[in-house]
């Protein structure tokens, strides 16, 4: 139990993402306390830490543990607390905010102050940003750029057709959104969505905590440059978050992790006399009950829009291994046979390891080698001495295969990689051990037997068919 009579899991709920500052492009999960500006890391229960919401949506609090040492908010990057699927978003929730727009001259949903039907559009998953972030203002697109603040619902549970006495059933917790607009755009184009879901337009965050840690009645306030525009609390919702979720699953199934922005209060930049558009270095701030506050700042017009550079880095092409590096960034060792981080979209052939070892080699000065090798990975050692004789004095091998491959040994091989893409190392380490083994060896030495098979079993499925077929397709090294 904590200190303060909870238990560990449910002292730790104020769930934020943040990037890992020792693996590039790994999220990880913590707890910030916003009175100390620190992040405890959490993990599952089994101590392998987490990586994003959807985890902890699905594991449930009392799954999750702290893990390690807390560290300065100030340390590290923030990320939005969930991405990767478009907002939900919902427009004209508040009466006063829907009279605002009707008269503003932007609205073109509508000729009725307020709607008989909730408004539903999306906000593009490009447009989310975190806490912290610059909002990129997008000269020759938009020159009415507004602010929204927001109370977001997160979901928790998948559902189609949810009554709306069952929906809070569905509801998990909630964070805070900005629903930035360019408003020229939104009443151009008639429907929300272009003016809604520019890059940047979405920031989120900074923390998600579950329902059941947040009062029943939660109030939005947003301000600009410290002035107060918006204030209000889910009471004066047109439309209930029961009845949102409701509507949301009529037609469609819901997910955990859906995310509903659910409309702002009156007070945004158009319902000003005369309107006020934000300008590069306006701060918004959005705060809600319990969720801290979202700030986010207008960047300057000569700056890059950030969303190009984040999802340019972007593949969806697996590697393979990648986590048996040293951070999961690189290679510290050349495994070989299936042990080496190797993309699904290359081919591997003998060179780019005799390679691979020759950088290595140049990189910690290291000559004068003495290289022993094992099977397949004498010809990546007989490779490297004839590329860099100076380097390799003395050459070990053990069990090399022949060279080149016989056509029976070809076929096995082909039908041993097909059967492991399906079925997993398990399904072959018999037979590699049957065939590859002395008599001997099986009926006399079962710790080497078992060492083998530890060794097979500890190969990843793609790594060890790709490092087959680099063997199949050398056809002779000639020395």
């Amino acid at each position: 139990m904590a200190k303060n009579g909870h238990s560990q899991s449910s002292s730790y709920t104020n769930y934020v993402a943040y990037q890992d500052p020792k693996i590039q492009g790994q999220s990880r999960i913590g707890h910030l306390d916003l009175q100390a500006s620190t992040i405890q890391p959490l993990s599952f229960l089994s101590g392998a830490p987490l990586s994003d919401l959807y985890e902890v949506i699905e594991i449930g609090e009392a799954q999750i543990k702290p893990l390690g040492e807390p560290f300065p908010l100030s340390s590290i990057q923030l990320l939005a607390p969930i991405s990767g699927r478009d907002v939900l978003a919902v427009g004209k929730n508040y009466a006063e905010h829907a009279k605002e727009f009707n008269s503003s001259g932007y609205d073109s949903s509508d000729k009725t102050d307020q709607p008989t039907h909730p408004v539903i559009f999306t906000k593009r998953s490009t447009s989310i940003i975190a806490h912290g972030e610059s909002i990129f203002p997008h000269p020759g697109f938009t020159e009415t750029v507004d602010y929204e603040g927001e109370i977001g619902v997160i979901l928790g549970k998948s559902g189609y057709r949810v009554s709306e006495k069952d929906a809070w059933d569905y509801v998990w917790g909630y964070t805070i959104i900005n629903d930035v607009t360019a408003r020229e755009r939104q009443r151009d184009h008639k429907q929300f969505y272009i003016g809604k879901s520019p890059d940047t337009f979405c920031p989120m965050g900074p923390i998600a905590v579950p329902a059941r840690k947040l009062p029943k009645t939660l109030r939005v306030e947003t301000t600009v440059n410290g002035e107060k525009r918006q204030t209000a609390t889910t009471e004066d919702f047109i439309f209930s978050i029961p009845f949102l979720v409701k509507t949301l699953s009529e037609g469609q199934t819901i997910q955990p992790g859906d995310v509903i922005a659910t409309g702002t209060p009156a007070g945004v930049g158009f319902g000003q006399k005369p309107p006020i558009w934000l300008v590069p270095g306006d701060v918004v701030d959005v705060s809600v009950t319990g969720l801290g506050v979202l700030s986010n700042t207008i960047a300057e017009p000569t700056s890059k829009n950030p969303t190009i550079a984040r999802v340019s880095t972007t593949t969806h092409i697996p590697i393979s291994n990648l986590d048996k590096t040293c951070g999961g960034v690189g290679l510290t060792t050349i495994g070989c046979h299936g042990l080496s981080p190797t993309s699904a979209a290359s081919a591997v052939t003998i060179e780019p390891y005799a390679s691979d070892f020759d950088n290595l080699a140049e990189q910690l000065n290291i000559k004068d080698t003495t290289v022993i090798a094992h099977s397949m990975g004498c010809l990546v050692a007989m490779t490297l001495a004839l590329k860099n004789s100076a380097l390799v004095s003395n050459l070990v091998l053990i069990g090399p295969p022949p060279s080149p491959v016989p056509e029976a040994g070809r076929n096995g091989s082909i039908a041993r990689a097909a059967i492991v893409r399906s079925s997993g190392m398990a399904a072959v380490v018999d037979a590699v051990i049957t065939a590859g083994t002395s008599a001997k060896s099986k009926t006399e030495n079962p710790v080497a037997i078992a060492a083998i098979r530890m060794s097979l079993l500890g190969q990843d499925p793609e790594g060890m068919p790709k490092d087959a077929q680099r063997w199949l397709e050398l056809r002779k090294l000639y020395l």
